[in-house]
C-alpha cells in the first residue's frame, strides 16, 4: 500500500483510524474489529497464513473481498480437510473465479495443511504455538506515528518464515509473515491518532 499523505483520516461517522482504511468499507470493517487484534488457535491461524500466502503480490483488500469464497473452496480451512485435497481439487480450485487461481499458491496450501496437520494432529494448538514463540515481547516497540515508522520485515517476522520454511511450509517470506503478526495481533502497528491505537 503506497503511503498516504496523513497517517490518520477522520471518517464520515467522526471516527479517526489509520488512513489506509479510509478509502472501503470492508477495510474499515477490518481495521476496527480484526487488524491488530489477538487471534489464537490452529485453524484460525492456519487460514490466516493461507490467505497471506495467497495475498503476495496483491492488496489485502482483494483477498478480503474473496475471503468467503475462499472460506468456501477451502472447506472453511479446515486442516484435516483441505490436507486430503487431491490433483482433482487442485484443477476445481483452478476454475474458481472467486478465489486467486495461482496453482503453485493453491498446492501451498494444500502442502501446508498436511505440514500443519503433522505439526498438530497429537498436540492440538501446536501451530498456534509455534507462530506465537516468533512474536515480539509486548511494549519492545514504540507506537508508529507514520506508515513510515512501520517496517515491512522485521528480526521477527524472519526467523518465523526460516522457522516455517524449515518444517516445510511454503509461501511465508518474512514480508508476508510480517502482515501475519500485524493481522493477528502479535504486532500493534495502529498509529497514533487512530481509535485502535491504545
Amino acid at each position: 500500500m503506497s503511503e498516504p499523505r496523513s497517517a490518520v483520516l477522520l471518517g464520515e461517522d467522526g471516527v479517526s483510524r489509520c488512513a489506509w482504511s479510509a478509502s472501503d468499507a470492508e477495510y474499515r470493517r477490518y481495521h476496527d474489529e480484526e487488524w491488530g487484534v489477538e487471534l489464537r488457535g490452529d485453524r484460525p491461524l492456519f487460514e490466516k497464513v493461507s490467505l497471506e500466502g495467497f495475498q503476495a503480490g496483491l492488496s489485502w483488500i482483494t483477498i478480503l473481498r474473496r475471503r468467503q469464497t475462499f472460506r468456501a473452496a477451502f472447506r472453511d480451512f479446515d486442516i484435516d480437510g483441505v490436507a486430503e485435497f487431491t490433483e482433482q481439487d487442485v484443477e476445481r480450485l483452478m476454475l474458481d473465479p472467486g478465489i486467486i487461481r495461482n496453482r503453485a499458491k493453491i498446492e501451498a496450501t494444500i502442502s501446508n495443511a498436511v505440514v500443519v496437520r503433522q505439526l498438530a494432529q497429537d498436540d492440538p494448538g501446536a501451530f498456534d504455538r509455534l507462530l506465537w514463540g516468533f512474536a515480539p515481547a509486548p511494549g519492545l516497540r514504540s507506537r508508529p506515528a507514520s506508515f513510515g515508522d512501520i517496517p515491512a520485515v522485521t528480526a521477527e517476522s524472519t526467523a518465523m518464515s526460516k522457522g516455517l520454511r524449515a518444517i516445510g511450509l511454503r509461501f511465508v517470506g518474512p514480508t508476508t509473515m510480517y502482515a501475519l503478526m500485524q493481522s493477528s495481533g502479535m504486532v500493534d502497528d495502529h498509529v497514533e491518532g487512530c481509535w485502535r491505537a491504545v
